[in-house]
């Protein structure tokens, strides 16, 4: 799924060294509390060469993680965005993805972080289809898990933290025991949230919904593509709870995300979805997404980023 490039280079606090060399002290505040925020930001291959897709909007999210953590970031939004492209210029990809992260360093040791000092680093590496070679065109069998999301006003679910993340690997740890490929977290009023790393959409009746940020959802921003995608083919998109039982009897279930993009379920908790294989309207939202991306499609969202 992922490939490190131990060869390469990452950028380490306004510096470009090598990989082997970007270490952090096992003392660091990160290790021990999860302070961390991050995005995953994915670099593809296009004709016009390298294109980092919604660079500015993945740093602006960085940002705004770190703001709502009271992370006071050490570089401006303008340096992290350069900083992104010159990752890519200094391994020399084509395509990859971006891992920038900012974390509390080595200072001192207890729940008050403040005298502890802000590293951010950036990295590139390859990556395939996350969920398997076989999601974006077949789908990809889940189930609703037993964990549930981050309740209101416990985690901010709308930042991109690393301790966040604790919670989506109990999710996506037992639906891997059982069998599955992913799972799927209900808020905690019971109503369909998200994916271990993936935002949800539903279909019925030609009729697409998905849960609104109330349902302790990152603000996902290839799931704000499909919406304005889904738009321009003609769709309304409502943002509204999901009861768990509406998945079993959609048309159609998909997931997004950078890392997943547009991937289909065909069964979530061994019920099949529609026919249990890819749906019309999820192939269209596919078709239209990833032209994009290839320079089929006018990027009239402005959305891609041309690595000169």
């Amino acid at each position: 799924m992922s490939g490190f490039l131990e060869d390469g280079k990452i950028w380490f606090n306004g510096k470009t060294i090598d990989w082997k060399d970007a270490k952090v002290h096992v003392m660091c505040h990160v290790l021990h509390y999860g302070s961390s925020v991050f995005e995953g930001i994915r670099c593809y291959k296009t004709p016009k060469g390298p294109a980092i897709f919604r660079l500015n909007d993945h740093v602006r999210r960085l940002f705004d993680s770190a703001k709502i953590y009271r992370m006071p970031m050490p570089f401006s939004q303008e340096e992290i965005f350069q900083a992104c492209i010159d990752v890519i210029k200094a391994n020399n990809l084509e395509e990859a993805y971006l891992r920038p992260i900012a974390f509390r360093g080595y200072g001192s040791l207890g729940v008050d972080p403040r005298d502890t000092p802000m590293e951010v680093v950036v990295a590139a590496m390859s990556w395939g289809k996350y969920l398997g070679d076989e999601a974006i065109n077949v789908g990809v069998d889940v189930r609703v898990s037993s964990w549930t999301r981050m309740s209101p006003n416990t985690f901010p679910a709308m930042a991109k933290s690393g301790a966040n993340y604790m919670n989506s690997q109990l999710i996506n740890l037992e639906a891997k025991a059982d069998g599955y490929v992913e799972g799927i977290g209900l808020d905690a009023n019971g109503f369909v949230s998200e994916g271990s790393g993936e935002n949800i959409f539903v279909v019925r009746d030609g009729k697409i919904a998905t849960p609104p940020l109330s349902a302790s959802i990152l603000p996902g921003l290839t799931r704000d593509c499909v919406m304005k995608l889904a738009g321009d083919l003609g769709y309304t998109v409502e943002e509204r709870n999901i009861p768990r039982e509406s998945l079993y009897i959609a048309d159609e279930v998909f997931f997004t995300g950078t890392a997943a993009e547009v991937s289909p379920i065909k069964s979530i908790d061994r019920i099949p979805i529609g026919e249990g294989r890819r749906g019309p309207i999820t192939e269209k939202l596919q078709k239209r997404f990833f032209g994009v991306l290839s320079g089929e499609v006018e990027d009239k969202y402005g959305w891609l980023t041309f690595i000169a």
